[in-house]
């Protein structure tokens, strides 16, 4: 049996001597050697080598021919060292491989073209090394290719055509700084499969960009930064998911989503020719076109202005007889019909009613007595009927303690105290709720009404029946949940980006929420998902208020008891969000999202994905990626609870990709929260 002691023997350092401290040659087996794995083959009676995996251990030495005799290695994993020299071609007689990882060494020489003579060959990463040479035409034979990286190396040339309509199963292809020139292919645009990231930054590409691009997948993150691209940004297909940092540093490139606008050639229009002719003759038939569009635009401001002022007239008319107004507010005391006066499309099915609630003006009466303001007209009731209710305490955090209350009619609240807090701030706490209060989405929690007093501060919203997805999830013990089938599961993640969704895009204020996790995640009996306490941290900030201190409540409440579900809040926040002084921003939601859908997936909680003691797998996100970079089979991943349902297997590797594009390193490639929403909608579809 060929064994890797060839390994042993290239390294030249003695730092490795404790590395390889059980390869032994006298063994009858390298199988239990540190960093071997070996399985059984079809054929053969005793365990074969088929994975090498030593890592960052600052190995230096060059990687032996040798490696090529193993016919039965099927992966072969040596980043964050010290390797130097070039890869030996030898290796690729090693005709199991599927996956290269040599990325963070110091390699140098070309990219052998036989590498595709690896018929299995599915991952290859050797980036950040010093890789010189073209890209050669032969990676078309790699048919099987699923993540070409070759970032940070000394790559140059033009990126040639022809390779990538051959690679039916490229989902990711990053030749990032590099030294390539040229344009971009036009036939990068066939990559069918592509829906990770096309990373061809910092390089000095030029031209246009091709229009073919918007072909690829929506789920698919360009970065196109710090090269010497010129014309107007496409506007078709995967083109409307991009942010502005996709097209950055290229100096001639214009239009949306860059903040600079193209300029219009009019040289070869007719108009243009006959001024020019005009102009030559010395002859004045007619205004120039600079003064025609002063003109034009002065009448137009004319006209708007006017119109303006009718507007204003016929609707204060209309407020004054106790009517609806186009600002979304409706008198207090009106008897007139509501009018919905706006609705917000942005989003397919996500509707926008502006809030008929209470008029902002109530804020200038001052901090006397409590008063209770329905926000939600169709929903009313008295403060004393509030008083007398029985209340019991759902759960207490620093956003305050929650009750259920149920209401004479039968119908029940959640009333969260927010304490005594400050009484300075009425009028921004008040312009704060109407915004909440003005969110409309069947996948968030309602809020019908306030309260405010000198010594209390309630916030009343729709009661959600079904508990939390964490105890959905985990139960109230902390045990596995057998009742969440695959078809819930996708529905609860489904819901929550819709939510989401709305929140970011389609909301009054285009909410940031900041602290999306599964606690946060409401359920009803159908197990639809509603989004729960978005706004909540700048309430608390403007009351100033103290939950944790308050007293007593509210008539029949229970004594305060801890609940058994313990939020790890940080293992879903982002990487920045971790970071004090960062201020929250859409991303945050996206990369939260993420991390609550791998725990849909997976079943294990964030903080502890995996049995396994090792310090290299600290969450739930780098321990799914490490599972999808050694290609560790899907049933190792999935929740075991899902195993069951073999017909879904194609769906949920299809969610799996959508979370992890969500929890991206970089927010700037993380997708919209709108397109998040669209990508899960197509799953199970």
């Amino acid at each position: 049996m060929a064994s890797p002691l060839s390994l042993k023997s290239a390294i030249n350092q003695p730092s490795g001597d404790s590395v390889f401290s059980d390869w032994n040659q006298d063994d009858s087996t390298p199988c239990h050697w540190t960093g071997i794995s070996c399985m059984n083959v079809t054929g053969n009676p005793d365990p074969r080598v088929v994975g090498i995996a030593i890592t960052g251990k600052n190995l230096r030495g060059y990687i032996p021919s040798e490696l090529g005799t193993l016919i039965y290695l099927r992966r072969l994993n040596l980043h964050g060292n010290n390797f130097y020299g070039s890869l030996p071609v030898q290796l690729f007689n090693a005709t199991s491989l599927h996956s290269i990882f040599l990325y963070g060494n110091n390699l140098s020489g070309s990219l052998p073209p036989s590498v595709c003579n690896l018929p299995r060959l599915q991952n290859l990463d050797l980036s950040n090394n010093s890789l010189t040479g073209s890209l050669p035409e032969d990676l078309k034979n790699c048919k099987q290719l699923q993540r070409l990286i070759l970032a940070n190396n000394k790559l140059s040339g033009q990126i040639p055509a022809g390779i990538w309509p051959q690679l039916d199963n490229l989902v990711q292809l990053d030749l990032s700084s590099n030294e390539f020139n040229g344009s971009i292919p036009n036939d990068i645009g066939e990559l069918k499969s592509l829906s990770s990231t096309l990373n061809l930054s910092f390089n000095h590409l030029s031209g246009r960009i091709p229009k073919s691009l918007g072909n690829l997948q929506a789920t698919v993150s360009f970065d196109l930064r710090s090269n010497n691209l010129s014309g107007e940004i496409p506007q078709t297909g995967s083109f409307a998911n991009q942010g502005p940092t996709a097209f950055l540093n290229n100096a001639l490139l214009c239009g949306f989503p860059l903040q600079k606008p193209c300029k219009v050639s009019t040289e070869s229009s007719p108009a243009s020719q006959g001024s020019t002719q005009d102009s030559g003759n010395g002859q004045k038939r007619g205004l120039s076109s600079g003064l025609i569009i002063l003109i034009s635009l002065a009448d137009a401001f004319g006209v708007a202005f006017i119109g303006l002022i009718i507007v204003y007239v016929y609707w204060k008319k209309k407020d004054d007889s106790n009517g609806c107004s186009c600002t979304g507010k409706t008198k207090l005391g009106g008897n007139e019909k509501s009018h919905i006066c706006a609705l917000c499309s942005c989003i397919t099915g996500f509707k926008n009613e502006e809030s008929e609630g209470e008029d902002l003006e109530k804020a200038s009466r001052g901090k006397g007595e409590g008063e209770l303001v329905a926000i939600d007209k169709n929903f009313s009731f008295e403060l004393d009927e509030l008083l007398r209710a029985s209340a019991y305490v759902l759960g207490k955090s620093g956003l305050g303690i929650v009750y259920k209350v149920v209401l004479g009619n039968g119908i029940p609240v959640a009333v969260r105290r927010l304490g005594e807090g400050e009484e300075q701030r009425y009028k921004e706490f008040v312009a704060e709720v109407q915004a909440i209060g003005k969110v409309k989405h069947p996948n968030v929690v309602r809020l019908r009404a306030y309260y405010w007093a000198a010594d209390e501060k309630l916030l009343i919203s729709d009661f959600i029946s079904n508990g939390n997805l964490a105890n959905a999830l985990r139960g109230r013990s902390g045990q596995p949940s057998t009742s969440l089938s695959w078809p819930t599961r996708l529905r609860i993640a489904k819901g929550t980006a819709k939510g989401l969704a709305y929140l970011h895009e389609c909301s009054p204020r285009k909410f940031v929420h900041g602290d999306i996790k599964p606690s946060n995640i409401l359920l009803n009996n159908e197990f639809q998902a509603h989004i729960s306490d978005f706004g909540l941290n700048r309430l608390i900030s403007i009351t100033g208020s103290n939950p944790s201190s308050s007293g007593g409540f509210i008539g029949g409440a229970l004594p305060y008891m801890n609940s058994s579900q313990t939020d790890r809040t940080n293992n879903y926040r982002a990487p920045e969000a971790r970071v004090s002084g960062n201020r929250p921003n859409q991303k945050w939601d996206v990369y939260s999202f993420g991390v609550v859908l791998l725990e849909l997936l997976t079943g294990k909680s964030p903080e502890l994905p995996t049995t396994s003691t090792s310090l290299e797998i600290p969450d739930i996100v780098t321990w799914v990626r490490k599972g999808f970079e050694e290609e560790k089979p899907l049933s190792d991943m999935v929740d075991p609870m899902l195993l069951q349902e073999v017909h879904a297997k194609k769906e949920v590797l299809a969610a799996f990709h959508v979370a992890l594009a969500c929890t991206e390193a970089d927010p700037e490639v993380r997708p919209r929260m709108k397109t998040v929403s669209e990508n899960l909608d197509r799953v199970g579809t």
